[in-house]
Formats: C-alpha cells, sequence, structure tokens
C-alpha cells in the first residue's frame, strides 16, 4: 500500500488559499494572496522531503505547476518534470506537462486503487478542493503542515468540512528561523476519549473558600 501524504502550507487559523502570491487563487473574493511569501528562507526549502514521490493535484494547482516547472532547472524542476502526475479536473480535456495523467471517473475510487499499486510515495500539495475529497473518504496517511505566524480570517481551509475523526501521531517537526512550523503526522488509530475528572468540593472547603474571599474583600 503506498503512503499518501498532503503537504500544505497553512495560516495559524488553518487557511492555506493561495499561500504563493495574489494571483493564485482569488475565488470567493480572497485578497491576501502570497501571505507565506515573505517567511521563506533557503533553510526552509532545504527541509522538503527528498525521496522519491508522483504527484496527486487538483485542477488549479496542476495548471500554476505546469506554468512554472517546465521552465525551471535544478533538482526539484527536474523531479517534477520527469516524474508521474495524476489531476483530478471536470473540466481539462488535455494535459500538456510531461508524465501527466487525467483521472477520469470518481476521484476517491481511482486514488484509492492508486494506492493499492506498486510505485513510490503519492503527495499531493496546494489542491484545497481534492484534499476535501481525500479527507471524506479517509484517504490520507500523512500531513505534512507548514503552519505560518499569521492568522487570515477567510479563505480555503485546509481542514474545511467533512473530514473524517482520526488519532494522528507527530513524528518530525522544525522550526524555522522566521517561526514556520513544519510539522509531520501520522495516522495512529482511533481517537481515545478520557475525561477531565475534578474533585468536587466539600460542603466544608465551600465554607472555607467562602470566608477567604471575605477577607479579600475587606
Amino acid at each position: 500500500m503506498r503512503t499518501l501524504a498532503v503537504s500544505a502550507f497553512v495560516s495559524l487559523d488553518g487557511v492555506m488559499q493561495a499561500a504563493g502570491g495574489p494571483h493564485e487563487d482569488p475565488t470567493g473574493g480572497f485578497t491576501k494572496g502570497g501571505w507565506a511569501v515573505t517567511y521563506f528562507d533557503e533553510e526552509m526549502m532545504n527541509r522538503a522531503p527528498q525521496t522519491s514521490y508522483e504527484l496527486l493535484l487538483g485542477r488549479g494547482t496542476y495548471e500554476m505547476f505546469a506554468a512554472h516547472w517546465p521552465y525551471d532547472q535544478g533538482p526539484v524542476a527536474d523531479h517534477l518534470n520527469s516524474t508521474r502526475k495524476y489531476v483530478a479536473s471536470t473540466t481539462l480535456d488535455q494535459l500538456e506537462w510531461n508524465n501527466s495523467t487525467l483521472i477520469e471517473g470518481d476521484v476517491a475510487e481511482y486514488v484509492g486503487k492508486l494506492k493499492r499499486e506498486d510505485g513510490p510515495e503519492i503527495q499531493v500539495h496546494g489542491s484545497p478542493g481534492l484534499i476535501q475529497t481525500l479527507l471524506r473518504h479517509d484517504l490520507v496517511d500523512e500531513f505534512r503542515t507548514w503552519i505560518f505566524p499569521v492568522v487570515l480570517g477567510s479563505g480555503k481551509r485546509l481542514f474545511d468540512g467533512g473530514t473524517l475523526p482520526a488519532a494522528l501521531k507527530l513524528t518530525d517537526r522544525w522550526v524555522s528561523k522566521t517561526g514556520v512550523m513544519i510539522n509531520i503526522y501520522v495516522r495512529d488509530g482511533e481517537i481515545l476519549i478520557g475525561e477531565m475528572d475534578f474533585e468536587v468540593p466539600t460542603d466544608a472547603e465551600l465554607a472555607r473558600r467562602e470566608r477567604l474571599a471575605a477577607r479579600g474583600a475587606s
């Protein structure tokens, strides 16, 4: 079974919309695009996992990547351009970026089958709409959240509704010099329910507290 990992840049209040630029995703009247850019440095980019992987993308993120990476150079560009890319879209008819496959039919069913095949891990970058589908169908194995020290108030969120409850385990964490917290969580079974069992004070204790309060007021 292949691992499916969601990698997301999010604000402290969970917004992931248009982290990279003002024109990246202005849908819903979002005007704060580019909120993550000024926090990046070279050290942060070097924290990205270096393992082999394939990409699973929504239409918007695919189009943004396809307009940039084929014209870039370096190890990251080389990998993204050569690796297999699966794209969830109901509006695209054909994909121009090298090694890109358009998902046909039910996305959740397709991804479930994809996970059962042999191959490297599958990474989802951006793609907030696609992530909601994956969460509703319990297809995400790992979360790689880059939490930026900013509160946005509105916008598309990583956990936007319909998420199935699950316990997670923190396996790695790191804080950048600019205050970005990079956390890696994996699935850890069912949620364990507990209770904060506070001792009920006796009548004598209540009376003592009232006397102390009266002295303080005087």
